[in-house]
């Protein structure tokens, strides 16, 4: 269950807990960075619930950085990325994605009512109209390919959330693990839904450029925290690109990285925060700080080569407000999903509290209908008739 993005994301999640920033600022900085694509509800919609979801994320027992601010006050510790006007971020150290994951990991593993099948796949949904069943199109259940087994089996469902992730594998080059190949987004498309704005891909602008660690990123909270972006001769270029600097957009900052890679010929441009303190580096990136020491390098001391990379998918399956999709049942929520918050280009740290706000408005949807909802005790078993097996 850990091979999905949540588990590698590092910078947090966006909420706002600071008195001096606002919900509309907030909206107002997802529109910006959006390039004027994005649904104005939606992104309303998913600002104006934030705070209550990461609450009930804290409350399952997800432990966000605290600090203790000047007046002797303890309070979240919130750091500022790309794109953002205020710092809104709240994180666990580098590692935000494993501890949200973790944690709701071992309640889902521990629920006596919830069973979790790993080592299984979703090839495809099963929809009643194209069974021949009777009533209106709905799904009605999914083929699941059971790696242990070497089988294909068939699993009755009243609901279905689609939570497969993007599509960012088809790059050379990207932060995403092998598993995000788009599956959930041609499901969808098979079944009969809508899908859109597929050709908004983000770049993280900072990948590690090392041959053994092809898909590393590094967050963009270093940035937050006062990394530089420089050329090999050590010159840094981006307040030549936008006044805000290394704090642009992902969109803003990944073109401009290319851009002096391409004019100079480089292989890489470089990311430095060895002018902060090593103590602070430590203690913030502390993930990252470990696993760039194993690979010969030392944050602290010196600039780190990245590269550009494909990041996230900002279009998928066409959902509203509850995730529900074209086809009655039939939910996705996160990066599969179209909602309209990202637009043609994603904040930082908006694509957790995505999956927090629309996982939790379609479980209370889910919940609604349950009861109206009528299983089909039949189900045809998946067709092997053109499966080649395995030699």
């Amino acid at each position: 269950m850990s091979e999905g993005s949540t588990f590698y994301a590092q910078g947090g999640i966006a909420a706002v807990f600071d008195e001096t920033d606002s919900i509309a600022s907030h909206v107002e900085d997802t529109l910006i960075a959006g390039a004027g694509i994005c649904d104005r509800h939606a992104v309303e919609f998913v600002a104006s619930n934030a705070r209550t979801c990461v609450q009930w994320l804290i409350d399952q027992g997800v432990l966000f950085d605290t600090h203790v601010q000047p007046n002797g006050k303890e309070s979240y510790h919130l750091t500022r990325e790309g794109g953002h006007s205020h710092r809104r971020i709240l994180h666990a150290a580098d590692a935000t994605g494993k501890e949200v994951e973790t944690t709701l990991v071992s309640r889902a593993q521990n629920h006596p009512n919830i069973q979790v099948l790993e080592r299984s796949n979703a090839v495809d949904l099963i929809i009643s109209d194209k069974m021949g069943l009777p009533g209106p199109r709905r799904v009605v259940g999914a083929w699941i390919w059971n790696r242990n087994k070497e089988w294909v089996e068939t699993c009755h469902a009243k609901s279905v959330v689609l939570a497969t992730g993007g599509a960012s594998k088809v790059y050379q080059y990207t932060t995403n693990p092998d598993i995000s190949s788009g599956d959930g987004i041609a499901m969808a498309w098979r079944a009969g839904c809508r899908v859109a704005n597929l050709e908004f891909n983000q770049f993280h602008p900072t990948a590690l450029y090392h041959p053994q660690a092809r898909n590393f990123l590094l967050t963009e909270a270093l940035r937050g925290e006062g990394a530089y972006l420089k050329r090999p001769d050590g010159s840094r270029f981006m307040p030549d690109v936008d006044e805000r600097g290394e704090l642009a957009p992902r969109d803003i900052v990944a073109r401009a990285i290319d851009h002096e890679m391409k004019r100079l010929g480089a292989d890489c441009m470089f990311l430095d925060i060895s002018h902060k303190p090593d103590d602070f580096v430590r203690q913030h990136f502390p993930m990252i700080y470990a696993k760039l020491l194993d690979l010969g390098m030392d944050l602290t001391k010196e600039p780190i080569p990245i590269v550009p990379a494909a990041h996230y998918t900002c279009g998928g399956v066409v959902v509203d407000d509850y995730g529900r999709t074209d086809v009655d049942g039939l939910y996705a929520i996160g990066e599969v999903s179209y909602t309209g918050l990202h637009g043609a280009n994603r904040m930082a740290s908006n694509s957790l509290l995505e999956c927090l706000v629309y996982g939790w408005s379609a479980a209370m949807d889910i919940d609604r209908r349950m009861p109206s909802v009528h299983s089909v005790d039949a189900l045809p078993a998946w067709d092997e008739s053109r499966v080649e097996k395995r030699r």
